[in-house]
């Protein structure tokens, strides 16, 4: 990659960013859990390529194998042939991807259960929050507001003319769910919500009284912030 002017442009190292944005050091004080999953899978990885530093190539895996979801179905080769990843990387994504499976396994956890929207945020934070397109996910949610289905329906520009209700709503008629969130991301990086935002979420909620589906919150995600449209009363009048 070159700049205007012909130079190459300059990416800095891992070791060169400011201690609070090194992804080991948030571990080391902050716990795992205050970690984007790019950032968690930066550690895995070590270090980055020309061009491209860990967190950088971490942040295109997830966007170009389509979040934690594909990474985690994702074969060995295709793993291996990414830019940045090779056979021994390769090998210790799965290693590690399969540990957090068996533990998922062993506990018996739980369908997520959405009680705020920093737990909707969260749950899809990893998927949205470095797609470089608007994308438009649906939780369907059941009685109790735990994750029954999690779907991604619209890629491209969210907004009031182009978002269907049939589409948004189809995952949860089809799996009979009283309840849906609907998320949606802005590449870039301001979670404000637009006024086409807005719009759509109005013409949602409205939908949704006709379907007797509740449209329990729209959340526009950031780069490690998110807006809840319910909190700010926004298209929930």
């Amino acid at each position: 990659m070159v700049s205007l002017q012909g130079r190459p442009l300059y990416h800095p190292t891992v070791h060169e960013l400011p201690p609070d944005e090194r992804p080991r050091e948030r571990l080391e004080r902050l716990g795992p859990g205050s970690l984007q999953s790019a950032e968690l899978l930066a550690i895995i990885l070590g270090s980055g390529v020309r061009g491209e530093n860990v967190i950088e190539v971490s942040a295109r895996l997830l966007r170009e194998l389509g979040g934690l979801a594909g990474l985690m179905s994702a074969e060995l080769p295709q793993l291996v042939a990414q830019h940045g990843v090779g056979r021994a990387r390769a090998m210790q994504l799965k290693a590690a991807l399969e540990l957090g499976r068996r533990v998922y396994t062993l506990a018996g956890h739980p369908r997520p259960q959405i009680t705020e929207p920093a737990d909707a945020a969260t749950l899809l934070m990893a998927d949205l929050a470095y797609a470089k397109q608007e994308q438009l996910c649906v939780l369907c949610l059941n009685n109790k507001h735990q994750v029954v289905h999690q779907e991604l329906v619209y890629q491209g520009t969210v907004s009031r003319s182009q978002v269907r209700a049939a589409e948004v709503f189809r995952p949860a008629v089809v799996r009979t769910c009283p309840a849906i969130i609907v998320a949606h991301n802005h590449p870039s990086g301001d979670p404000t919500p637009s006024p086409e935002d807005v719009e759509a979420t109005e013409q949602l909620r409205l939908a949704g009284e006709l379907l007797d589906i509740e449209l329990v919150d729209h959340i526009v995600i950031g780069e490690h912030r998110f807006v809840s449209l319910k909190e700010q009363r926004l298209g929930f009048q």
